[in-house]
Formats: C-alpha cells, structure tokens, sequence
C-alpha cells in the first residue's frame, strides 16, 4: 500500500511540472520536464560514482531522489550542502 502512495505522489508531482512548464508557455511542456528530472538524476548518478574520489556521496532515498527530480542540479547542490552541514 505505501508503495502505490508513493508512485501516485511521484506522478502528482510530476503533473504538477508539467502544469508549471504549460503556464510557462513551454513549446513541449512533457518533455522539457522529463528532460529537468533527467538531469536531476543523472546529477545525482555523478555525485555517487564519483565519491570513491571525492568522499563524497548523497544516499538513495525518495526524498532525495524526489528533490533531485523536481530541483535538478540546484536540488542536488542543495542536498551536498546540507549533507555537508549535516556531517560537521
């Protein structure tokens, strides 16, 4: 049951980034907002392949998978920075 909430929420969301790229008068509203949650994760991807060199790495949860999604690359600076406060 908690897994059928979560794809319904993650589908509102992603509706919701569409709507928003409709009232922007986006041309191609789907696939500009499946484009910004592709470069979210594909953020998010870099940051944990590269942490065997940097130290590092930000978990998988939904939260940050979402955050990612929905924010891109800010989204996943964001979560590095706060992980960073979290950490000291």
């Amino acid at each position: 049951m908690q897994t059928l909430w979560m794809v319904l929420i993650g589908i509102g969301i992603f509706l919701l980034l569409v709507l928003v790229q409709v009232v922007m008068r986006v041309k191609k509203p789907v696939q500009h907002a499946v484009g910004g949650a592709a470069v979210g994760l594909g953020a998010l991807l870099a940051v944990n392949l590269l942490s065997g060199f940097t130290g590092v790495s930000l978990s998988m949860s939904p939260l940050v998978l979402g955050v990612s999604s929905v924010a891109g690359i800010p989204g996943v600076t964001t979560l590095l920075f706060l992980n960073l406060l979290a950490s000291v």
